[in-house]
This record gives C-alpha cells, structure tokens and sequence, in this order.
C-alpha cells in the first residue's frame, strides 16, 4: 500500500484520519513567510513596470522589434497590460509546489527559494512560448469567424440590392474588402517568437558553442520557432546559426567570426547525404524555397557557409538537429537534438542540378548518448501498433468497453503478473446520498456552437473570453481560477469549443507497472500542450465523510474555491470571475479555509485518472471546471496537458502536499520518499 500512495493518490489527497486533523493545524505552514512574498512582489512589479515601458515605446526605442503600437487605445494597452501580468507568473514560475519548497526540505534549506534547474527553466520558457502560441490562435480564430460572418452578411445584402446597377458596382467596390478578410495572417508561431523578444523571456538571448544546460540529446521540438524560443537555433528558416562579428569583444574574443553553432538537416536539399554519425551538409544559399529541393543558382562562401568553414579551422563543434515528419506538429516536423558534431572536411563541387554548392564533413563526438533518431519514437520505447504487439499485456481494456478508447494495462515488472485490482472501473462520478448537486444554471443563447464571446453568455463569466482555442480537437489557453464551460441549457451543440473538457478520452492511454512508483500511465499518441486528457473520476462525498477511513490514498480535495481565493498557501490563478455563489462566499469561515467541504474518492471506484503519478515537475495541470452548475465547492476536475508530451512519456500532476504536514495517528509526522526522477525533485512526497 506504501508503493501506491506515492503512485496513485491525488492532489491534496488525504492519508489518514489524524492526517487530515493535523492539516488544519499545519495550514498556517503552507504559507510562504512574508520575507519570500514580498520579494516575489517586488520581481514582479519591476518585471510588469518595464514591459508597460515597451508597450509605451519608452524603452529600446532604437529596436524595431521593442516598439510598441502607438495608435493603441487604453483598452487594449490595459490588456496587454494584464497579459503581461499572467507572463511575468509564468516566467517567475510562482507556483504552489515552490512555495511549499520554501518551508525548507529534507536537508534543512532554511526557507530559501532556490534556483531552478536549467531544465525546469526550459520547461517553463516553452510553456510561455505555447502559451503565447496558443492566445495568438485564438485570435487567429475570431478573425476568421468574423470574417466569415461579414461574408454571409455581405451575401445577403448583395441579394437583397441584386438587380440595380447602382448595387452591382457598389459590389464591385467591395470585392477588394472581401478578399482582404481572406489573407492570411502572420503565422501565429512566428508572432509568438516576437512576443517572447519583446518579453526578454528567451532562455538563452545570447549564443553558445557546445551543448546549452537543461537541453539534452533527444530533446523534441515540436516547431523551428520553440528552437528560436529558448535559443537553441536563432531562426525559423534559416538551416545555419552563426555567431557574427558582434560577438568578437565577448568571451569568445579569440575564435574567428563568423562562427556557426547549430545546424537544422531536414532534408531540404537535393545534396545532403545523412548517415547519421557521419554527415555529408550542403550549405546554405542558391536554394529553390518551392519545396523541390533543387538548386537554382551557386553558392556563396559567405554567412553561414564561412561559418562552417571556420568551425573547420579552429575545432568547434556544432549542434545538430534533425527534422522527421510528424502529423501531430502544428509545422509538419518535429525537430530531435542529436548532439554535437565535428565539421572535419570541407569543399565546393557541382551539385545535382549542375550548380557550385558547398559541402561540410560531420562526424558525431564520441561519448554521447546512443544515436536513435531514426525511429520518432526513439527514447521512451516504440508505440504498439495492435494489441498483439503490447508486451506484458494483462488486461486489454480496464475500462471494460466503457471509454471510445480501450485502455490496455501491462505488467513487465512482477512474476508473476497481475492487473490492476481493487476497484470498480467507472466513467462518470458517483454521487452519494447526502450530497446534493445545485439545479442546472440557464446558459447561453448561441446557436450550432458559440463564436463571439462579447454576445456568448459562458464566455463572459471567463471574462468575455473563451478559455480554449480550436485546434487539435480543443486546447486550453492557461491555466485559470476556473473555467466556465457551456452546460445543457445553453442553445450550442457538442462540438462547441466552450465544451472541450466534456468529450472524454480522446487519446490511446496505458496503465503500466512501475518497479517503484506502483501503477502508472502514459499515452501512446502526442498529447499538445493544453489538450484535455481526463477527468478524476470517483465517488463525490463531503469530506467528513471521510475522516474514518485510514490509509485511503485515492482522495481528491475539491479545492477550487481555495486555490481562487489564495488560502492556505495555495497559489492564487489569475483570471476574471464574477458569480454570485462564488462572491458570496464567507471568507471567514475557518472550517471553509482549512478543508474543502467536498472530494471525490476514487479508492474503490474510479477511473484511469487514480493512476496517475505524481511529480515533482509534472506535464499535467488540475484545473476545475464549471458547466451545469456554478457552485465551486463541487467543480469537476479535469487535468490537461502541461506541455507538449511526446508518446509514451508517463503521465504526471504535482499532488500538492506540503513537506511535514501529513501526521500518522499517533501525531508524529509522517515522511514518504518521492520516486519522480526529476530534475528539481524535492525527494519527499511528503
């Protein structure tokens, strides 16, 4: 049972009954002392101080690329404003997990707030870049919906006048109008990457020869501009990145500019010749950007291909990436890290299409981790593609055909092996007696699915805004306070964007034994940052209904109206929230702060969402939701994807304990080692 607590519990989940007792005296614990807060402020403020200077174009006024829109009216300035608010928690990463790490850990760290390590700092950057990503999409979306409702106004008046002249000539005056709603706009990526500029949040501004901490051989991107992002490549396009002259007074004043540090091969030219350790690199320039790969014109010993050559001449090696095809991509591609190269030879020949390229001789460095980039699915093992290729299968579908998706259970770790036991498989959450659900809220008035969030009645509880975006089948934007969702009096149908968290499974999911973590589950397909994955699913009882039960690690605080309010050390979201139930809330109820009124226990019943892992750096996120009802002490609780997860990588959530506040029943503090593997793991659970 010891093995499944640290596997299988839920966030905030409650182990004992004198455990849960000692939380309401161990609450003033989970608070970050005064000193930690108010630097935190203090960050903060500068940090929001100098990006409302931007957007003022008071700062950097000689960079194009830091001027601010000067025309902007006050609301938008207050928006960007606010956005950059929501960024500067995002690149703080205040979150609740380090807030309960400055109480002190097992070593006695005395309450500081310690570094991140780099690899938590990427993290963190590409989740901004996503983030940025996926608000510029939304407004990609608004636009085209509102042009599309332009036309069909636009057709209707052309039918209406249809017959006069007058009429006919107006509509040929419109007609430029009409096909400027069409043009497309500025990639959404490509707008984040200048968001990101503009922010100062790129991990590495400036550039480095060798590998760059926190990112490891294998590391996936999943577009050019997340590489641009955290500056592992320095542009979206170009397949070279070079130091130029600017970096002679640096620390690299003695090498000889320029001088190249990455290269991207995917397969765009005609000439290169890929054996993996060994490489044969055309250089850049001369290239035909249809897509056909041809060469139109010669080559040029300038730039990046001077760069290359350099490298030769004084032995710096460089980074390599390789593209693959990947559907999952937003781009088409997803870019691997394969590690550091050593350009040995070079030389100008006639290439294919009868045109003077210039070729570059790399070889891998030895003493890197094994070179599998030729199998997408490289470092976390190859996906099954039927049931017959599943190793250690005990079970085909714990689901027992309830979900679209069956979800197989394996066991490579005991003998003999054994499936998931102890439990009864369920979908949706099982409400006790003596607890009753409020009666369904009237909804929106949109018809066939809600498109204008200034006239969406649900879109104006999230702040005349709504929290997801489109593509890929649903994504959340950010993590909030709560999210309003549409429910079943609203007038739109299912496949309304505002019902995303409401469509189920949708990917292929595998619970799986782990030799120390217990059970554990992962994902056979590409889950995009913000995609929904489940819901914790369970019986929905009071709390106290629970202080009687001991050792049940599947209990889930329904904790929202905490979180929203800040209490007990929890980190406050931000996002816009007016409701009556949830205003009206007593903020000085002191058994309404210290434990949620309501929790859903998955012990005996329950769905995969029970076996999920914890993590120290998880790439899941709990968000509550709202949609029949807007009482927050009973939200559903979704979990969604943190960051872009690749194939087989288990699943995690941060459970959300603090250090030493869990008491076994005789008052003495309770410790339980953590197993994660993480990077800035905290090495207890507990």
């Amino acid at each position: 049972m010891v093995e499944q607590c640290v596997s299988n519990g839920p966030e905030r989940k409650t182990v004992a009954k004198n455990g849960r007792k000692e939380r309401k005296k161990t609450e003033t614990q989970r608070r970050t002392s005064d000193r930690i807060k108010s630097r935190q402020r203090e960050e903060k403020e500068h940090l929001v101080r100098k990006r409302v200077q931007i957007l003022d174009g008071q700062e950097d006024k000689g960079n194009p690329r830091k001027r601010s829109n000067v025309n902007a009216t006050e609301e938008e300035k207050e928006k960007e404003v606010a956005m950059a608010e929501r960024m500067v928690n995002q690149v703080l990463g205040s979150t609740e997990v380090q807030k309960e790490v400055t109480l002190g850990d097992a070593s006695g760290a005395g309450g500081a707030l310690p570094d991140k390590s780099a690899t938590v700092k990427v993290k963190d950057t590409l989740r901004l870049f996503n983030k940025f990503y996926l608000q510029l999409v939304q407004e990609e979306e608004l636009r085209c919906a509102k042009a599309k409702v332009d036309k069909k106004v636009s057709q209707g008046s052309k039918k209406f006048l249809k017959g006069s002249k007058k009429s006919a000539d107006k509509s040929k005056k419109e007609k430029p109008s009409e096909d400027g709603d069409k043009k497309k706009a500025k990639r959404p990526d490509l707008k984040a990457i200048t968001k990101m500029f503009e922010a100062n949040a790129t991990m590495y501004p400036e550039k480095r020869i060798g590998d760059l901490p926190g990112i490891s051989v294998g590391h996936r991107f999943y577009s050019r501009a997340e590489m641009v992002a955290v500056g592992f490549h320095s542009h979206w396009l170009n397949g070279i990145d070079y130091m130029g002259q600017s970096y002679r007074k640096g620390v690299y004043h003695n090498y000889t500019f320029p001088l190249a540090v990455a290269i991207v091969i995917s397969g765009m030219y005609e000439d290169d010749l890929d054996n993996a350790e060994d490489v044969i690199y055309t250089g850049q320039g001369g290239h035909d950007l249809t897509g056909n790969k041809r060469q139109i014109r010669d080559q040029k010993l300038e730039r990046g291909n001077l760069a290359l050559k350099n490298c030769v001449e004084q032995c710096v090696p460089v980074r390599v990436v390789r593209g693959h095809e990947c559907a999952s991509s937003y781009c088409g591609r997803v870019y691997t890290y394969d590690g550091l190269y050593k350009v040995v030879q070079y030389w100008a020949e006639k290439g294919l299409s009868g045109f003077t390229v210039f070729k570059y001789r790399l070889r891998r460095l030895e003493g890197q981790p094994i070179l599998t980039t030729n199998q997408v699915q490289f470092s976390y093992g190859r996906v099954p593609q039927s049931v017959a290729e599943i190793r250690g299968l005990v079970c085909e579908d714990i689901s027992g055909g309830q979900e679209d998706v069956p979800i197989p259970a394996t066991n490579l770790v005991d003998d003999p092996p054994v499936a998931p036991s102890g439990y009864t498989y369920c979908k949706s959450l099982q409400i006790a007696k003596n607890v009753k659900l409020p009666a369904n809220v009237s909804g929106c008035n949109c018809q066939g699915t809600c498109v204008d969030p200034r006239t969406c009645a649900c879109a104006k509880l999230n702040g005349s805004d709504f929290p997801y975006v489109q593509i890929n089948g649903g994504r959340l934007i950010e993590a909030r306070a709560v999210v309003f969702e549409c429910g079943p009096s609203c007038g739109c149908g299912p496949g309304c964007v505002n019902r995303t968290s409401q469509r189920g499974i949708k990917h292929r999911l595998e619970v799986f034994r782990t030799p120390k973590k217990g059970w554990a589950v992962r994902s056979w397909d590409f889950i995009p940052s913000g995609a929904p994955v489940c819901e914790y699913i369970g019986a929905l009882v009071r709390t106290e209904d629970t202080d009687h039960v001991c050792e049940n690690n599947y209990i889930f605080d329904i904790d929202c109206l905490q979180t929203m309010r800040g209490l007990g050390g929890r980190e406050r979201r931000l996002g816009d929230v007016s409701v009556s139930a949830i205003n009206s809330f007593d903020g000085d109820d002191q058994k309404s702060e210290s434990v949620p009124e309501f929790c859903i226990d998955a012990g005996s019943t329950g769905n995969i969402a029970r076996f999920i892992n914890h993590s120290c750096e998880p790439n899941l996120f709990v968000q509550c939701v709202l949609s029949s009802h807007h009482d927050v002490k009973l939200a559903r609780v979704m979990l969604f994807a943190a960051d872009n997860i690749p194939p087989m990588q288990e699943l995690t959530y941060d459970y959300g304990y603090a250090l030493d506040s869990v008491s076994g029943p005789s008052g003495k503090i309770k410790q339980m080692p953590c197993y994660c593997g993480a990077a800035d793991c905290r090495k207890r659970l507990f």
